[in-house]
């Protein structure tokens, strides 16, 4: 399933994504030379409505045509069959960001081939780029509490979230080979975010090293995603009025990375449902309770949280999940895997 090339199709540099389909026959990974050996890996398109990092990439790849690059450089361009309908990824698909750990299929195996090529190509630093469908800022991701993932998340902007769960995801696959951040970029199709991310994967092209030295605790507002929140296949929901178990604000990703106090409504429930989200730790466990009640038919917190990743956007609820559940984090934080915070 997996394409290997050596130099970059001239028609790769100004293609759409939805067109890609016409110059790459699939998942592509493509090595390119540089002043440096160890390599800048780069993932795009791992989901196909997402063309930010695509488009980065080119951006920076043309800026760059006819010279060397300060650093070497392999990309892999994924869901090329799922960006050609812009949809995160075709019926019957795994979701390319969740099979990097574990077997099970052919795309399970392809992406263990591709991170074993990076680890015996000694790779320097690993960018996975986004788009999110709601209403959030620029920020990165890391799933290790260490300074050389600070350093780089930094290097994209102030705002950094920690998380282990989900444990497929390509960052956490290449964080015992390399500091690695996930870029989330606001969503497809802004200008803004395609700068932001070429700006940064030339930033990381020129580093000689990353820094292993703590970030200074005003250059970083550090979150700790501590669950996820899904909707029941069997309940029904609604964004605004309407007849459904859940009437969730029709605004909702408005209070993505907003600090919510107990006892907030997030939408009313009908009187006769048994409704209850689907909450998960990071162990995997049922955890709604810590987070949420139902009384008086209505959906409030318990509990100070923070939202990431509220989207309207039902297809994208159902295949992955309504938002994750953050908690602010001291820099300096000793914090391992698995940890639940304190109740406060």
């Amino acid at each position: 399933m997996l394409t290997t090339l050596h130099e970059v199709p001239e028609e790769l540099l100004s293609v759409e994504a939805t067109e890609l389909y016409k110059v790459l026959s699939g998942p592509t990974l493509i090595h390119l030379e540089g002043r440096r050996e160890q390599p800048l890996f780069v993932s795009t398109l791992q989901h196909g409505n997402e063309d930010t990092g695509l488009r980065a990439v080119q951006a920076l790849l043309r800026d760059y045509r006819g010279q060397e690059l300060p650093r070497a450089m392999s990309i892999f361009i994924g869901n090329v069959a799922a960006a050609r309908y812009r949809r995160r990824c075709l019926d019957g698909q795994p979701d390319y960001n969740r099979i990097w750990n574990g077997e099970g299929t052919p795309e399970h195996a392809m992406m263990r081939t591709i991170a074993d090529i990076m680890r015996q190509r000694g790779v320097f630093a690993s960018v996975d780029i986004h788009n999110n469908t709601g209403t959030n800022p620029h920020y990165a991701c890391v799933n290790r509490i260490d300074n050389r993932f600070f350093q780089l998340a930094t290097l994209f902007g102030r705002t950094v979230v920690y998380f282990v769960r989900p444990d497929g995801v390509q960052s956490l696959a290449f964080a015992d080979l390399c500091p690695a951040v996930i870029l989330e970029c606001g969503r497809p199709g802004t200008e803004q975010g395609v700068i932001h991310a070429r700006e940064f994967l030339d930033a990381c092209l020129h580093l000689a090293e990353i820094p292993d030295h703590p970030v200074p605790a005003e250059d970083i507002d550090l979150y700790h995603t501590t669950a996820i929140v899904k909707v029941p296949d069997h309940l029904s929901y609604t964004f605004g009025e309407g007849d459904a178990d859940i009437c969730f604000p029709e605004d909702m990703d408005k209070l993505n990375f907003s600090e919510l106090p107990p006892n907030t409504s997030l939408g009313k429930i009908r009187s006769h449902s048994d409704v209850r989200l689907d909450v998960r730790n990071e162990q995997g466990e049922e955890a709604g309770d810590r987070y949420f009640t139902y009384q008086d038919n209505e959906l409030r917190t318990v509990r100070f949280i923070t939202p990431s990743m509220l989207t309207l956007d039902k297809r994208i609820i159902r295949q992955d999940c309504l938002c994750y559940l953050m908690e602010r984090l001291m820099p300096g934080t000793a914090l391992s895997a698995g940890h639940e915070p304190d109740d406060p």
